[in-house]
């Protein structure tokens, strides 16, 4: 069992990578201050983390393995390019830290499996950021779904219309690369692909295809999938990130026996149709659960970490461990696999 940190002693974290995601986490670790201590930053970049390191005022280190022999960190948080997860993950863990990642926990299925295997066998926690079941909307959809109101849910349609020019993928070089970024379904639409089982169920085969339409990247612009789920329900999910000339759509449609709801916004922020047949006291939480928003990234990561400082203190269990953002890995894989191999693939991939 991971050790408990008691409720007298507070919960210190490192950050490690200071980029565009860090900023989240910083604000979360901010609003638990009575639980958090933010002891350390590390980045490569000397430019980000003299910044960070103003911005914070703790301890600053270009490389992750100074912080971990120098610090006293109980938790690890990594900002860090997807492909770098794994074995940062490997490293905090073998050195008895519990680790936080950002989405997605890797780029490849066996290092996933790798990252998970680490933490266990180490007796620390993984977590994987999955912060935007925590948004508002996609609770009242979640209890939805739970209390059976749609029935038998029949079709599911998702939608990521985003903004990424060229600049964008210029801005790092590690940014558009299989090795490190993974493309528009791996990386931007990640969090949606999580919403395709995490609400509907367990996947039970997909389609796709991928493209590379317009950016002078490594990997796909643009996809297009087709799912079948388990319990029969059918879907798909286009995915572009050359909308004109800026994010325009995140959405969710279902369309369930007794009910039909299409979640949308440009982040899935905003209920665009509510309607089912029998009536519930949630209907009545629609207006007050739509918000605007100028971040794809939501504003679910203080109520992320509610879930690990209750975990860490032995009070809970993680809404999303290293197995659950396994789930979510494994059917961007199949998708990628499919559309290198032009055919249907069946899910569960083998371990």
């Amino acid at each position: 069992m991971p050790r408990i940190i008691p409720k007298d002693q507070k919960i210190r974290i490192a950050v490690v990578g200071c980029g565009r995601i860090s900023a989240k986490h910083f604000e979360a670790i901010h609003s638990h201050n009575k639980d958090l201590e933010l002891v350390a930053v590390c980045d490569s970049d000397k430019k980000q983390l003299d910044a960070s390191v103003t911005k914070t005022g703790v301890q600053g280190f270009d490389d992750l393995r100074d912080l971990l022999k120098q610090t006293e960190a109980d938790l690890v948080a990594l900002c860090t390019p997807s492909g770098l997860h794994p074995q940062q993950t490997i490293r905090c863990a073998r050195s008895g830290r519990h680790v936080m990642t950002e989405k997605p926990m890797a780029t490849r299925w066996k290092e996933g499996i790798s990252m998970v295997r680490a933490c266990d066998e180490a007796g620390v926690r993984l977590f994987v950021v999955k912060q935007n079941r925590h948004n508002a909307t996609l609770q009242l959809l979640k209890r939805a779904i739970d209390k059976k109101r749609f029935g038998k849910i029949y079709m599911v349609q998702v939608n990521v219309f985003w903004s990424r020019p060229q600049e964008y993928y210029d801005s790092a070089a590690w940014r558009g690369t299989w090795e490190f970024d993974g493309g528009a379904l791996m990386n931007q639409a990640s969090h949606y692909v999580d919403l395709l089982d995490w609400l509907i169920g367990p996947v039970k085969s997909v389609q796709a295809m991928i493209g590379t339409l317009a950016r002078r990247i490594e990997v796909e612009d643009s996809a297009v999938l087709n799912l079948q789920w388990r319990s029969g329900a059918m879907g798909s999910m286009s995915v572009s990130m050359l909308t004109y000339p800026r994010n325009m759509e995140g959405s969710i449609t279902i369309l369930g026996e007794k009910g039909t709801v299409k979640l949308g916004g440009v982040a899935v922020n905003q209920f665009e149709h509510w309607e089912f047949a029998n009536q519930d006291e949630d209907d009545e939480k629609i207006k007050n659960a739509n918000y605007e928003t100028s971040s794809v990234y939501g504003f679910g990561h203080p109520a992320y970490y509610q879930n690990v400082i209750e975990t860490l203190r032995g009070n809970a269990e993680p809404l999303t461990d290293g197995r659950e953002g396994l789930r979510s890995l494994e059917l961007l894989i199949a998708a990628y696999m499919s559309a290198r191999d032009g055919k249907q693939v069946s899910l569960p991939l083998e371990y």
